[in-house]
């Protein structure tokens, strides 16, 4: 995965620095994540392992699927991407773009799991509280798992915060087990 980044890397800075100069980084991320979520899907990755089809027409079948949002820029960002054999990449450069976006942007994606369903008024407050920390906007997804027995674990990005009775139970077991 790692490896898969480094490589990714490089295109998604391109495809950002053209998205921002010509003001179409809303555009772009729809573009990148559709490709990116189409190239993920097993079968299409199959068709992009075929070496009896042509690279560009590998890449006119992504366009093809996402249709809403091609500007020439990104018709030519696919068709270096075709060029390069890198076509596959596009779920780590749809990734990467989106962070740097949000980066830019000042926002972050929150999961939140909770042994309980959170009332609207909690969402609320918990998202304020995170704002703040982080010092972004905030996009607060919240799900209950009962497993957790109490408590939440907060997801963003790298960063995540686990408050659960179940994680505390398994710290007190490691630490009577050693």
């Amino acid at each position: 995965m790692a490896e898969l980044r480094t490589l990714a890397r490089p295109y998604a800075k391109a495809a950002f620095a053209a998205a921002q100069e010509h003001k179409e980084l809303a555009e772009w991320a729809q573009v990148l994540t559709i490709a990116g979520q189409v190239t993920a899907n097993a079968d299409i990755r199959q068709l992009l392992a075929n070496p009896g089809l042509e690279e560009q027409k590998k890449a006119e079948l992504i366009l093809e699927v996402v249709q809403d949002g091609l500007t020439d820029q990104i018709r030519n960002f696919f068709a270096v991407l075709a060029e390069n054999r890198r076509l596959t990449l596009l779920p780590e450069i749809a990734a990467l773009f989106n962070t740097y976006r949000a980066d830019l942007e000042r926002t972050v994606d929150i999961d939140v799991t909770a042994a309980f369903e959170l009332t609207d008024e909690q969402q609320q407050k918990l998202a304020q509280a995170l704002s703040r920390k982080l010092e972004r906007e905030v996009s607060l997804a919240a799900s209950m798992d009962k497993s957790l027995i109490g408590g939440v674990v907060i997801r963003a990005g790298d960063l995540v915060i686990d408050a659960s009775v179940r994680a505390k139970l398994n710290k007190l077991a490691d630490a009577l087990g050693s």
